[in-house]
């Protein structure tokens, strides 16, 4: 029996690697995935935050609300 891939279970693959998170309205956050919960809310570690593809600031931790993701990827 094949064992089943859950959301989250992507997620902890992702725990303490590089990401990119995009937000409603535009703002994107690269950094190291820290922690989330199971509302999809992020610890980032290392935090940059992108604007228009460009660095706008960095910002070291922050906590970012999962009702405000689009999306989560891997950083190349």
């Amino acid at each position: 029996m094949m064992e089943q891939s859950r959301p989250l279970d992507a997620l902890n693959k992702a725990r303490n690697k590089k990401v990119i998170v995009e937000l409603k309205g535009g703002k994107t956050y690269v950094g190291n995935l820290n922690a989330f919960d199971i509302h999809i809310n992020v610890v980032l570690d290392n935090a940059e935050e992108h604007e228009a593809g460009a660095l706008k600031r960095k910002l070291g931790t922050v906590f970012l609300r999962g009702d405000t993701i689009i999306l989560i990827s891997p950083a190349a």
